[in-house]
C-alpha cells in the first residue's frame, strides 16, 4: 500500500485541498490523517499554525468497494442487476441506481429491503476511513414514488383529523419516512405533527392545533 504523505494548508480543508490536487484524486479515495488541525493566531495572524495532514490514496475507490459488495449481494440472491453510480465529490454524496427484473424483491415491504442494502452499502464503504460518505440508493425511482405517496397520505389524514376534531395515528414507519411526513404539514396552521413509540413501532401522529 502507498505511504502516507504529509501535506499542510491554513486550515484543514486548504491542506486536504493540497492533498487531493497533488494526488490527482477526489478526497473521497483519500485515507486522510489530521496530525495537527492549525491555529489562525493572535493579532494579525501573529503565531498563526498551518494545518497537517497525512493522505495516501486508498487502495480501492469507494465506488468499486460499493460495486463489488453489491454484486456479491445479487449474485446471492440469484439476481442480475445494472448498477450505475455516480459520486458527488462536493457533498461527499455517491448516488446508486439499480436496474433489471424482479426490482420488488430489492425494494421489500414500504421499501425496508433497498433501506438496508443502502444501511450496509454505506457501512463497507465508510469502514476505516475518516471522510464520511452518504449513500443514496434507488431503483425505479421508488425513493420518489414513495415520497409523493407519502406526502398524499399526510395531506389526507391531516383533512381527517381537521373533519372528525381528533388526533389521528399513522402506521410504523422509518425515521426518513416520518420526517417527510412532518416536512409535508409543517406549514399547515391547523394541525401538528409529532412521533410517539419506541423503534420499530414509532410513528407519526396528526393533531389539531390547540
Amino acid at each position: 500500500m502507498e505511504e502516507f504523505r504529509e501535506f499542510t494548508g491554513k486550515t484543514v480543508e486548504d491542506a486536504i485541498t493540497n492533498a487531493s490536487v497533488a494526488l490527482g484524486l477526489p478526497s473521497s479515495e483519500l485515507e486522510i490523517d489530521i496530525l495537527d488541525k492549525g491555529s489562525n493566531g493572535r493579532l494579525f495572524g501573529i503565531g498563526a499554525k498551518d494545518a497537517v495532514i497525512n493522505a495516501r490514496i486508498r487502495s480501492t475507490s469507494c465506488e468499486d468497494i460499493a460495486r463489488d459488495f453489491l454484486d456479491q449481494v445479487f449474485d446471492k440472491m440469484g439476481l442480475t442487476v445494472n448498477i450505475e453510480m455516480l459520486y458527488n465529490d462536493e457533498e461527499s454524496v455517491l448516488s446508486i441506481n439499480l436496474s433489471g427484473d424482479h426490482m420488488g424483491l430489492l425494494i421489500g415491504k414500504r421499501g425496508q429491503t433497498l433501506d438496508s442494502l443502502q444501511y450496509l452499502t454505506s457501512l463497507v464503504i465508510n469502514k476505516g476511513h475518516d471522510n464520511y460518505i452518504r449513500v443514496k440508493l434507488d431503483t425505479e425511482d421508488y425513493r420518489h414514488r414513495r415520497k409523493e405517496t407519502l406526502e398524499n397520505l399526510a395531506r389526507n389524514v391531516a383533512y381527517k383529523a381537521k373533519k372528525t376534531h381528533r388526533s389521528q395515528s399513522l402506521e410504523p414507519m422509518t425515521a426518513y419516512e416520518r420526517r417527510i411526513i412532518h416536512t409535508a404539514l409543517q406549514d399547515d396552521d391547523e394541525v401538528t405533527t409529532f412521533s410517539e413509540g419506541e423503534e420499530p413501532y414509532r410513528h407519526v401522529v396528526i393533531d389539531l392545533k390547540r
